[in-house]
Parts: C-alpha cells; sequence; structure tokens
C-alpha cells in the first residue's frame, strides 16, 4: 500500500511540476449512459473536482478544469472554491452545498495508474543478404554494426479517470478512462485531456459547440 501511495503521489508531483515534452492523449476506454440527454452547459454552473491527497495539486488541477470548462460554455467553477478540504470528503454536506448552489454538473478527474512504455525502431528490412545466413552473414555484420543512437525511446504513460455527471439529470453520462504520454505541466496537461473529452462528446452526441 506504501508503495502505491509513493509511486501515485510521484505521478502527481510530475503533473504538477514538470516541463516535459507535448504529449498525446487517446483513451482505453469510453463509456456513455443510453439514457443520457446531450449536455446543455450555457448557464449552467459545472465543478470541476481533481481527486488528489494534496490539496495544492488538487487547486492546480481544478483551476484549469474550471477554465476548461468555461470556455466551453458553462460557468466552470472549481470545487475547492465551494468545498473545503473536509467538506469534499463528507457526501451529505457536498450534496446539500452543491444543490443549494444550484450546480448542475460534475466533471471528475482522477489519475488511476501508470505505466513505461518502450519504444524500438530498427528500421532494417530482413530480407537484406547479411541477414539470410546466421554464421556468415548476421553474425559478423551485426556484431561490426552495433552502437548505441538512442532509438530506444522510454515514454511515461498515465492514466487518468475523467467523469462527466449532470445533476439536472441525477446521473453518470460518461465516462473514459484514458492514457497520456509524458504529461505536461499539469495546465497544459489538463487542457489536452479536456480537448480529447469533449472530442469523444462530440461523437457520442452528447455535447455541440454552440
Amino acid at each position: 500500500m506504501r508503495k502505491t501511495q509513493t509511486w501515485m503521489a510521484s505521478i502527481l508531483t510530475a503533473l504538477a511540476l514538470s516541463p516535459l515534452a507535448c504529449s498525446t492523449t487517446t483513451f482505453e476506454s469510453t463509456w456513455r449512459s443510453p439514457e443520457a440527454q446531450p449536455l446543455r452547459l450555457e448557464g449552467q454552473k459545472v465543478v470541476g473536482l481533481f481527486l488528489s491527497k494534496s490539496p495544492a495539486r488538487r487547486r492546480r488541477a481544478e483551476d484549469a478544469m474550471a477554465r476548461e470548462i468555461s470556455a466551453r460554455g458553462a460557468q466552470g467553477v472549481p470545487a475547492y472554491t465551494v468545498l473545503s478540504d473536509e467538506e469534499v470528503k463528507d457526501q451529505e454536506t457536498a450534496r446539500a452545498k452543491l444543490e443549494k448552489l444550484g450546480f448542475g454538473g460534475v466533471v471528475v478527474m482522477r489519475v488511476v495508474g501508470r505505466e513505461t512504455q518502450y519504444s524500438y525502431d530498427p528500421a532494417v528490412v530482413w530480407v537484406r543478404p547479411h541477414y539470410r545466413h546466421f554464421w556468415a552473414g548476421y553474425w559478423t555484420w551485426g556484431w561490426d554494426s552495433v552502437y548505441d543512437p538512442g532509438y530506444l525511446q522510454v515514454d511515461k504513460i498515465v492514466k487518468v479517470e475523467t467523469l462527466v455527471y449532470s445533476l439536472v439529470q441525477d446521473q453518470l453520462v460518461w465516462a473514459g478512462v484514458s492514457r497520456t504520454v509524458d504529461p505536461s505541466h499539469i495546465e497544459d496537461f489538463i487542457a489536452e485531456l479536456a480537448q480529447a473529452v469533449t472530442k469523444q462528446l462530440e461523437k457520442d452526441g452528447l455535447f455541440k459547440r454552440s
């Protein structure tokens, strides 16, 4: 359990602090509620909630989420501005407060895993003459051509669960697990993920840009 907490903390720290290269987000899986109606964001207050044990990390992520939600027509609100660190963990308190304040939806993000991906591109065609025979061909050629040009690429993959809840419809309307390669600092990471989620919501008929 302690190891799990340690590597999760490392991933979240990397998301918040590392100025890494541009990343790519794809989905491992997505789900759309068959009962869900298209989301109507105009005029709706929508909470951005990032699950993290670090209050500082949670604030940075939720600020970024709120900006992305607002950019898509709703009034995005970071959860930490309406729910304290204690309140956010109390279901009844959080529900009563969000209902009282008239929120119409919640977008939740949570880091659920990581992995290391190794990529190798030999850039060869194995029908070449020096591949045809082992002793009289490849053995000599292979040893003579050994070098380390950095063709083995190591990428860090971060997996995030994103859930879109409609409080108006009182249900989970969409869910997805994404993979992002070498995510940059958290603001850029959230922006990229939000773009990917938006495209998938459009594809699934749940959202239409105004």
